[in-house]
């Protein structure tokens, strides 16, 4: 099978289109560095890509028949991804970017030293 159209079957990317277009980048099929979306994925193989932030590790167990549901599409793969670092003490819960919470913006007032309210 393709590895884009199991890549869709599989549910990691919504559309072909995108798991075709995630073949391009970073991606290693079994520590080879995949060169076209129509690389053959057989059971066995191991594929390595990013995916949202993350660098997902997955081992093909089967190819798939349709794109089903969420539950069908998770026996077509074991995730071998490790597992994420927990958080150490006085670290912010929450990932770096995006816009700041009202709360993160009163911690930074009260390390600059201004009052807030006035």
């Amino acid at each position: 099978m393709r590895l884009d159209k199991w890549l869709w079957h599989a549910r990691f990317f919504k559309s072909r289109s995108l798991a075709a277009a995630a073949c391009a980048g970073p991606m290693r099929l079994n520590g080879q560095p995949v060169a076209k979306p129509s690389q053959p994925v057989r059971p066995g193989d191991v594929l390595t890509f990013v995916q949202a932030r993350d660098v997902r590790v997955v081992k093909v167990l089967a190819p798939g028949a349709r794109r089903g549901p969420a539950t069908e599409a998770q026996a077509l793969y074991e995730d071998l991804t490790p597992a994420r670092p927990a958080p150490e003490a006085g670290q912010p819960q929450r990932e770096a970017g995006g816009r700041p919470t009202g709360r993160d913006r009163r911690a930074y007032d009260a390390l600059r030293g201004e009052g807030g309210a006035q």
